[in-house]
């Protein structure tokens, strides 16, 4: 049984840069880092590997987590990131033909590369990156796979090698799902506490060799991947603009009061 944990490297600095062609961000030399909620999923898939192994080792099948992303070539260190917190083993799909890529394409590219593992049965992902902050390639992956997806899961209250029971919370109530398995999930804060990498975890990340695989590797056409198959593209991107207003109040302290009050009851505040 396999678990796959599909994970991004997004920036980790607000200081990025536009390509006035594309649209997209400028990636190369810049800091990176894990997308913060992909290291929720990271967890999980390392939880769920603890609690099935040892009740799948009564009938001699083994569980395996593996670590799934596509991106540039550095995207490989943040996958040994993956592999030191317990993941077992990671894939990069990289090629330059992914580039600028929309999450329809990305999630192709990712529901090709899954395909090419037998007896999975779980896809977890985080609920959102904070570069494109879309939500969209969870379901979007799960459609292309013809499986269940439940998106921002907050408990798995059960699971076995064929079915799952999934908890939710919303915005005024909780909802509790079973599924069969192979699902998708995507996953927030709420779900775990994510562990530091042991030292064991560090030295096994430090010899590990991540394979590549790229379109060829996938059999995808140029058509299907990347720029030139994304259905969306970004037209523009800028900062909000803020605007400020500071009125500074004098006069005595009842006057204060009074003016602030009438103030608030103009904006309908009060």
């Amino acid at each position: 049984m396999k678990i796959i944990v599909c994970i991004k490297q997004v920036p980790g600095t607000t200081e990025i840069k536009i390509n006035p062609e594309t649209n997209t961000l400028i990636r190369e030399g810049i800091e990176t880092v894990i997308n913060p909620f992909d290291t929720y999923a990271i967890e999980e898939g390392v939880r769920l590997k603890e609690k099935l192994a040892p009740l799948l080792s009564q009938t001699g099948e083994e569980i395996e987590t593996i670590a799934l992303t596509m991106g540039p070539p550095q995207s490989g260190e943040m996958l040994k990131e993956a592999i030191a917190l317990g993941i077992d083993k990671a894939v990069l799909l990289s090629d330059r033909a992914f580039a600028g890529a929309d999450t329809w394409a990305t999630a192709l590219t990712l529901a090709e590369a899954i395909k090419k593992f037998d007896d999975w049965k779980l896809i977890i992902l985080g609920k959102q990156t904070l570069d494109g902050d879309t939500g969209q390639v969870g379901p979007e992956l799960a459609q292309k796979l013809n499986i269940p997806f439940i998106g921002y899961a907050s408990s798995i209250l059960d699971i076995n090698k064929n079915r799952m029971t999934i908890k939710r919370l919303m915005e005024d109530r909780y909802e509790t799902f079973e599924i069969r398995l192979p699902a998708a999930i995507s996953v927030g804060k709420d779900i775990n506490i994510p562990r530091v990498p042991s030292l064991r975890g560090k030295l096994k990340a430090k010899n590990e060799a991540i394979p590549v695989w790229d379109k060829n590797y996938l059999n995808l056409d140029q058509s299907q991947i990347g720029l030139e198959g994304s259905y969306t593209q970004v037209i523009k991107i800028s900062m909000p603009e803020h605007h400020y207003e500071v009125k500074m109040l004098e006069g005595s302290p009842d006057q204060q009061v009074d003016e602030l009050y009438g103030k608030l009851k103009e904006l309908n505040i009060v």
